[in-house]
């Protein structure tokens, strides 16, 4: 892939290869900026896994930094004012099961009751693709509709390892305080070696790279940050 002349040059402005503290790689990352706009920082952990093995959760981080979710809840009739009171979007049954096979995703997260997940299990094919079908895994198939409306608004976000056993996920904007950001890739590598697979290697987190979105990666030291 070629770079733009501006990539080529924050390279000349680090070492590429050294690996850096988490506090100073934040502070790098916000450094070699050069879009115009303000750039998502992305926190990249390649994992030590074996086949059957993954890693999925969800997390909030002490630093918000993304724009209210838009949450769509799939539930009965009765429970339909209770979600919207809780926060919901959009909230109900058929009228959105509907819409949703007819290709609609205006909403950033679906969240379901138990007892409707039959019906938007058949959503495979429009939500699978996105992202977004709800799973008991992230807390998104829950009777409890207001606490996960709640801890969704306050910027919940899911993780999970790809097939090539690395998590991409975004930890901050370059306009953020760099300690601000810092504490969120703390927490998130925390909460990642919580979730690591009880049988899972002893060198479970290989490398770990942050970037913004248009910037070039700069390589963490883990090891000496955990």
């Amino acid at each position: 892939m070629k770079h733009g002349k501006k990539y080529r040059e924050s390279l000349t402005k680090y070492d590429p290869a050294k690996l850096y503290g988490i506090q100073e790689a934040c502070k790098l990352v916000k450094d070699l900026h050069y879009a115009k706009f303000d750039e998502t920082v992305e926190l990249s952990v390649t994992l030590k896994l074996e086949k059957n093995q993954t890693v999925r959760d969800t997390l909030v981080f002490p630093h918000q930094f993304t724009a209210e979710k838009r949450v769509l809840v799939f539930c009965k009739e009765e429970r339909i004012k209770e979600a919207l009171d809780a926060g919901a979007t959009y909230a109900g049954n058929v009228e959105y099961i509907d819409k949703v096979k007819g290709g609609w995703t205006d909403f950033d997260i679906a969240v379901a009751t138990p007892d409707m997940m039959k019906d938007v299990g058949r959503l495979g094919m429009v939500l699978g693709r996105r992202g977004l079908m709800p799973n008991p895994k992230t807390g998104t198939v829950t009777n409890d509709i207001a606490n996960a409306i709640g801890e969704l608004k306050k910027g919940r976000t899911e993780f999970r390892a790809d097939k090539t056993g690395v998590v991409h996920i975004p930890v901050g904007k370059v306009s953020m305080n760099e300690a601000d950001t810092a504490e969120n890739v703390t927490t998130f590598l925390a909460e990642l070696n919580r979730k690591k697979p009880a049988d899972a290697k002893t060198d479970f987190i290989r490398s770990v790279s942050l970037s913004s979105t248009m910037g070039p990666g700069v390589w963490i030291d883990f090891k000496e940050e955990a």
